[in-house]
């Protein structure tokens, strides 16, 4: 009874005592007490900071800067702070002479689509691969990872033209949204990530499902995608930000202004606007992507940690 006892006991106080154990470091805590330590330390993670800040939010700071000033002082002098005054102008004017408006809805709806492919598709193809596993599906899986090692710009040009003629049904779609919505839906990284999160969820459900006689279909809609709303949201949110910065892709499939998207519309219009409306165009663009990703960022951290399996 005393050895039983002792054998419950013992590991709940190690591993009590484990996670009271401070971790250790390169710098003992004596070390980090001293004040030419605690001084260097100091110093070295403010510049670090102070590096991260200005390599990543400058940047956006300097183009802020740009689409409030004159074209004449951005050219003469671009770090200087609004030497003729903040023109806020700018920004009505590169709305309506650059038409920003029609150029994000086309964006817009670029993203959506491409967004509502890749979900679909991605929660498919998983599906398939990590639930219902067929014999085929290792095959599958594997000629999915295969394509994560070819390099993109090689898959371009077979890409471009099957897009100019889809094969077996012989039609083109340049100038169209499909072409940009249709490769976007066949993202192995993505589906990777959810196959991953699919092999996660315990199979006792699975089973209890089955003996209940569930369908596939209805497994599908009433088990599978309620465990999967955070990956699949991360998913449609980085779905969207690529797309909106996706840019190459676009160009070559959308030679048409009516259907282009900001990134694309505004390399069109380059040398034909002045340099103060095209900042102010590129910010306009900008602020959309930053806003979505500044509102969902706690939503994709979530997810991502919950990418590895499902806990608890």
């Amino acid at each position: 009874m005393t050895d039983t006892r002792l054998i419950t006991v013992t590991p709940t106080r190690a591993r009590r005592k484990a996670a009271e154990t401070p971790e250790r470091s390169a710098i003992s805590d004596a070390d980090r007490r001293r004040p030419s330590v605690k001084a260097t330390m100091t110093t070295l993670q403010i510049a670090f900071f102070s590096f991260l800040v200005i390599a990543g939010v400058g940047p956006i700071l300097w183009l802020a800067k740009a689409a409030l000033s004159t074209t004449q002082d951005t050219i003469s002098q671009p770090f200087a702070w609004f030497p003729s005054g903040i023109q806020w102008g700018n920004l009505a004017a590169a709305w309506e002479q650059i038409q920003v408006g029609r150029y994000l809805a086309n964006t817009a709806v670029m993203a959506v689509g491409s967004t509502i492919s890749t979900v679909v598709v991605t929660a498919s193809l998983a599906y398939v691969i990590s639930i219902l596993r067929p014999r085929w599906a290792k095959f599958l899986s594997g000629a999915i990872l295969v394509t994560l090692f070819v390099p993109g710009v090689i898959s371009l040009v077979p890409l471009y033209l099957t897009v100019v003629d889809v094969p077996l049904v012989g039609v083109s779609l340049i100038d169209t949204y499909w072409a940009v919505w249709l490769p976007a839906a066949a993202n192995a990284f993505t589906v990777l990530i959810v196959t991953r999160f699919f092999d996660e969820i315990p199979r006792e459900i699975i089973e209890a499902a089955r003996v209940d006689g569930v369908g596939p279909l209805r497994m599908f809609f009433i088990i599978v995608l309620p465990f999967s709303k955070s990956i699949l949201g991360v998913i449609a949110v980085l779905t969207i930000l690529n797309s909106w910065k996706d840019f190459l892709w676009p160009m070559l499939v959308l030679p048409g202004s009516e259907l282009q998207p900001i990134s694309v519309a505004l390399a069109r219009i380059a040398g034909k606007t002045d340099l103060s409306l095209q900042m102010s165009a590129m910010l306009l663009g900008l602020l959309i992507p930053i806003a979505v990703f500044l509102i969902f960022q706690r939503q994709i951290l979530k997810g991502v940690s919950m990418s590895g399996g499902i806990k608890g």
